[in-house]
């Protein structure tokens, strides 16, 4: 890889051009050298409830010899499906430490998407939240799962607060549907029988498959894309290398409001921060915004990742307003385009600049981010991280030049080292070690890359394409506009013409006005045709808006 990549002289002093993907053997092996560096400081908190790294570090070794007692073994694959919770790291731990290969899942998956995730990956063991048992029930005759682990979100938090919080839960909001699952043990009881073992820790490798995390699924059947020791690794150290310059070591406490099943959590948070001793704050919940702001009052909270929607949803929030940003260096959104009204309102409200980042599952996930400093460029992805080369290519793969829009293409040591048992659809999206995104960007001259759209978005009206993170961008500056999505829709005249979806700010926005402002920001054909007001927009539990959704619906 030539160091003559127009970004480097863009990287803020202190990021290297390079890390060194093989400085570990495995995963277990980094996180072990941080739980025995940072034994005394605190790794994790929900709800209040705090763990050092010393504590998690105990109780994932009793968990990994609880799975070993049950007959898992190196290469089994174990489902984890819960929101944040505290038992999230200690299972993830145990299980690595353990050899297994962690398979993430959403909780709020439906029987049918469980069953496929399940069967496609072949998963024997699984840790569920009780709230979700009930979908497990009416699939699990058809899996290989043998061993169910129930979590409860209070069993962890202490005895009193524990019991009250698992009553609200199951009594008063009503959370956990009645099921019947036969050989279930509870988590704690699994900890608890675990002491009874000793922990045979597995020696990995670095290309060793650890993780199959499952895409979306929004272009055909879901997929495990398979990431290994050496993936994880990379990216660990790529995130670390630019964000390091601007954190303190040992002293940061750490936002995670997005899942840690989601794949840029999971990284980030989960990993990432804690390889530099950082205080991780789990939200059970990220819609409910009572429980963020919360977490900003019991915390000097100085760095926070999140998508754009809850960004926006947080700055239009009059509680979240009053809070003290004094400690906040750094917030990072990606999973979504960060839309540049909500960046820079982000900014005005808390004083702290929101970096932009892009990923994608297959890359574990991180391939770009704007220095954290708020040094880059808002409207744009930022630079590609250390040990990552990003091209855009035409539909021939030609490589195109600076400001050519075309298909985004990743090289570098993060990328996977394929989908699970489909070779085909594997060879589609890596050729000759560069992974092809399906994202449609383009390339400043000096580095920073910029999406135009998704391939399978884009709306194509009488011949010229038009993106709807475009419209998108222009809409929401709109004073009276909380929320839009943009989708195209078929039309006889055009073949499709696009239609925007809108969540009010202010209950006089009218049609008549949002087509009047797009006259004054776009030309003719980018113009919606059609537009229409919702209460709220369909969205992943994530965050991420739902345009499929909304085309289904149209």
């Amino acid at each position: 890889m030539q160091d003559s990549r127009p970004w480097l002289k863009n990287y803020p002093s202190g990021i290297p051009a390079n890390i060194n993907p093989d400085a570990y053997q495995s995963l277990a092996d980094l996180l072990e050298e941080a739980f025995r560096k940072y034994k005394t400081l605190k790794a994790f908190s929900c709800m209040g409830k705090e763990m050092t790294f010393k504590e998690i570090d105990y109780l994932s070794s009793n968990f990994g010899a609880y799975l070993q007692s049950r007959g898992l073994v190196a290469g089994d694959k174990i489902a984890l499906m819960m929101p944040n919770m505290l038992q999230y790291p200690i299972a993830l731990f145990g299980a690595l430490k353990a050899g297994l290969i962690i398979v993430n899942t959403n909780p709020l998956y439906t029987p049918r998407e469980m069953h496929h995730q399940f069967t496609d990956s072949g998963v024997k063991a699984i840790i569920i939240a009780e709230n979700f048992a009930a979908n497990l029930e009416k699939i699990i005759g058809d899996t290989n799962i043998n061993t169910v682990i129930l979590a409860t979100i209070g069993e962890l938090l202490g005895a009193v607060k524990g019991r009250i919080v698992n009553f609200v839960v199951r009594s008063v909001k009503k959370m956990v549907p009645k099921y019947n699952l036969e050989n279930v043990v509870t988590f704690k009881d699994a900890l608890a029988q675990g002491k009874k073992f000793t922990l045979k820790k597995h020696k990995g490798t670095p290309d060793e498959v650890i993780l199959l995390q499952y895409t979306g699924g929004t272009t055909g059947i879901s997929k495990g894309a398979m990431l290994t020791n050496r993936n994880l690794i990379a990216n660990m150290q790529q995130i670390r290398a630019m964000m390091m310059p601007f954190l303190e070591e040992s002293s940061e406490v750490a936002l995670s409001p997005l899942p840690m099943y989601h794949i840029f959590a999971f990284t980030v948070n989960c990993l990432a921060l804690l390889t530099i001793g950082s205080l991780t704050v789990l939200v059970v919940n990220p819609r409910d915004l009572p429980s963020v702001n919360k977490e900003f009052k019991r915390y000097k909270i100085s760095l926070m990742t999140g998508v754009n929607t809850l960004f926006n949803a947080l700055i239009n929030n009059e509680e979240f307003k009053k809070l003290d940003f004094s400690a906040l260096k750094a917030s990072v959104g990606g999973g979504m385009a960060v839309q540049k009204v909500v960046a820079e309102k982000w900014h005005q409200v808390t004083g702290c600049p929101l970096a932009e980042g892009y990923g994608m599952t297959e890359a574990s996930p991180v391939v770009t981010c704007n220095p954290i400093d708020g040094s880059g460029r808002l409207g744009t992805i930022g630079l590609p991280v250390p040990s990552t080369d990003v091209r855009v290519v035409d539909e021939q793969g030609n490589v195109l030049a600076a400001e050519q829009v075309g298909e985004i293409q990743v090289q570098g040591p993060q990328v996977m080292k394929g989908y699970y048992n489909r070779p085909e659809a594997t060879a589609d999206v890596i050729k000759e070690n560069w992974l092809s995104t399906g994202d449609i960007g383009k390339m400043s001259a000096d580095g920073f890359f910029q999406i135009v759209d998704r391939k399978k978005d884009m709306i194509l009206v009488s011949g010229f394409n038009v993106f709807p993170n475009e419209i998108e961008n222009v809409i929401a500056m709109h004073p009276k506009v909380l929320e839009v999505a943009a989708i195209g829709v078929p039309d006889e005249k055009s073949g499709e013409v696009p239609k925007v979806f809108i969540v009010k700010k202010e209950k006089s926005l009218s049609e008549k006005e949002i087509i009047a402002y797009c006259k004054e920001n776009l030309t003719g054909y980018k113009i919606p045709r059609h537009v229409e007001f919702l209460k709220e927009l369909p969205k992943s539990n994530v965050g991420k808006i739902l345009r499929r959704a909304l085309r289904e619906n149209a």
